[in-house]
């Protein structure tokens, strides 16, 4: 059975290195490309591909926010998460948004085929540096019942401030998340009241810290 896949990066010349990739299994084929997160849930919704390939950092949704609508939304399709971070924080945020791996683009070639191919068994795919110690630590703590730490900030409330540091005014952010300006503005008030920041500018190097935008 062909796998049918969106892939979906914001760098053309990425996009291409990994449809070769993918495409060289005779099993794999790109149906469909995304250039950003929020057109790859409603190319997930259009062309209901059996697996997204999902970038973490992309515009408007990231790989993240972009997975967790499309396991609302599309839950027949499965989503991976393709990173240049090495991280456990973007690790444990992909496994909750619902994705069915993590693979770094450093070994895309060498992984990327194998967490598609385990991603379809329904198998979790985790690369080599983290399977090992963040699965134990995690396990462990669920062992003894330990309480994972929560998202500082809801999901709308991350569009927001994605939204506001890569420099969207306040009616702009209405407009693309079809809400009132008023509700941006509570949005914006309780983003600097939970952060505990005071502009623009500090939202802006959060966003960028917690892997919303590029710096």
């Amino acid at each position: 059975m062909t796998v049918r896949i969106l892939l979906a990066d914001d760098h053309t010349l990425v996009r291409s290195g990994v449809r070769r990739i993918l495409e060289s299994e005779p099993d794999l084929e790109v149906v469909a490309e995304a250039a950003d997160g929020a057109e790859a849930v409603e190319l997930s919704r259009s062309t209901r591909p059996d697996l997204a390939v999902l970038d973490v950092s992309m515009p408007r949704l990231t790989g993240l926010q972009a997975a967790r609508e499309i396991s609302q939304r599309v839950p027949e399709v499965r989503t991976l998460i393709l990173s240049m971070h090495d991280n456990e924080q973007y690790f444990f945020a992909a496994l909750k948004a619902g994705a069915s791996g993590y693979v770094l683009k450093s070994a895309a070639d060498e992984d990327l085929v194998a967490a598609c191919h385990a991603a379809m068994r329904g198998e979790p795919f985790l690369y080599a540096g983290v399977a090992g110690t963040l699965v134990r630590d995690y396990l462990e703590r669920m062992r003894r019942g330990d309480r994972m730490p929560r998202a500082l900030l809801t999901p709308r409330e991350e569009e927001v401030i994605k939204l506001i540091a890569e420099g969207h005014t306040s009616r702009q952010i209405a407009a693309e998340l079809v809400i009132s300006h008023k509700t941006v503005e509570r949005h914006r008030s309780n983003i600097l009241t939970k952060l505990g920041m005071r502009d623009r500018t500090e939202m802006t190097r959060y966003a960028i810290r917690a892997g919303l935008v590029e710096p």
